[in-house]
């Protein structure tokens, strides 16, 4: 796994990586960022729900490059976004795939975020001002939600419903390319 470069054993692989990742007319690719909360448990339910869209993948690949997983979405997708990967983001650090892949993206494509965190670190100053950062970026923040947690605590800080994340990730779908409006 090189994450910055590809490898000189690796020069077949990232050929293949890079002619999968060449986008098909006509297709609209989200990528999706999972991070270290608890409410990554429903991930296979948010995919399995995002898959039912028509279209959405055919295939499935393992790419390591951040610029080429950049190229090929359309939108990105941070379900749920921890506290920890919500400072590196609004810091700039970039220390993993995801966060590097964020760092390089395309501001003139939807990022989504789902804050997911512990009530406390929810209520915490700082985030507040790291959501606020991600905003000025142009990220799109989809709120997180008060309920009980997994860790007994209650109050906001779950990650939004599945069913809300998927039905914004329609309405970008749904949307009609800008640049075929202009022509």
């Amino acid at each position: 796994f090189c994450p910055f470069a590809p490898c000189p054993w690796q020069d077949d692989h990232m050929s293949s990586l890079k002619t999968d990742l060449l986008k098909t007319s006509g297709t609209f690719n989200v990528l999706v960022g999972v991070t270290g909360s608890v409410a990554a448990l429903k991930l296979p339910f948010m995919v399995s729900q995002l898959l039912e869209l028509s279209g959405l993948w055919k295939q499935r690949s393992d790419p390591v490059l951040h610029i080429e997983l950049r190229r090929w979405a359309d939108l990105l997708v941070i379900a749920p976004l921890d506290a920890n990967t919500l400072g590196k983001i609004a810091s700039g650090i970039c220390d993993n795939l995801l966060t590097c892949v964020v760092r390089a993206w395309d501001t003139s494509r939807p990022l989504l975020f789902c804050p997911a965190m512990n009530t406390a670190m929810w209520l915490h100053p700082i985030t507040a001002q790291q959501v606020s950062r991600l905003k000025e970026f142009g990220y799109v923040e989809i709120p997180c939600i008060a309920k009980k947690l997994v860790c007994g605590d209650e109050g906001k800080g779950a990650m939004a419903e599945v069913s809300t994340i998927v039905s914004l990730v329609k309405e970008y779908l749904q949307k009609p390319d800008e640049s075929s409006l202009e022509a």
